[in-house]
């Protein structure tokens, strides 16, 4: 009995929340200009093309395998981590470091330029201990997807707003 009416509660919930608009944070349908992209990679295999081309087919993009077939070119000309040395101990040993990572991108279709270039990048600093180095190193790592999955999301937001 409680249980039923917990789901019929949720289910009012939701047709609420649909009834009054309410979408998803990142949610927003691509342009039809973007139904059938051809994904330009450098890498495809570095984190940011990897969560690109997922959150592309989750938003309904049909990824096509030849440019000749697509709606619109999206090229990633940039795809670059960078870690640097923000402070060192008194034996000249790594204490602090930067990862910054940088994606440039750009959308045109076969007449005209759709979005130019965008340059986006985030930094993120870590300490660093020789004693824990694999835990560092999955830190960096970790760091890393997180940053590429924010750069995702703030290249889907640029190219929903296209028309």
């Amino acid at each position: 009995m409680i249980v039923a009416m917990l789901r019929a509660g949720v289910a009012m919930l939701c047709l609420t929340m649909c009834a009054c608009g309410f979408r998803l944070a990142g949610s927003d349908p691509l342009p039809g200009v973007l139904a059938r992209p051809y994904l330009s990679l450098k890498d495809p295999y570095t984190d940011f093309s990897r969560e690109f081309e997922r959150q592309l087919r989750g938003a309904g993009a049909t990824m096509q395998t030849l440019r000749a077939n697509s709606t619109a070119v999206i090229d990633v000309t940039q795809d670059r981590v960078e870690q640097r040395t923000l402070s060192v101990s008194a034996t000249n040993i790594p204490t602090e470091y930067e990862l910054t990572y940088t994606v440039t991108f750009t959308v045109h279709d076969a007449d005209k330029e759709l979005l130019a270039p965008q340059t986006l990048s985030l930094a993120k600093d870590y300490s660093f201990e020789e004693n824990a180095l694999l835990a560092k190193e999955h830190e960096a790592d970790i760091l890393r997807q997180q940053m590429a999955r924010d750069l995702v999301s703030i290249a889907m937001r640029r190219l929903t707003s296209l028309k």
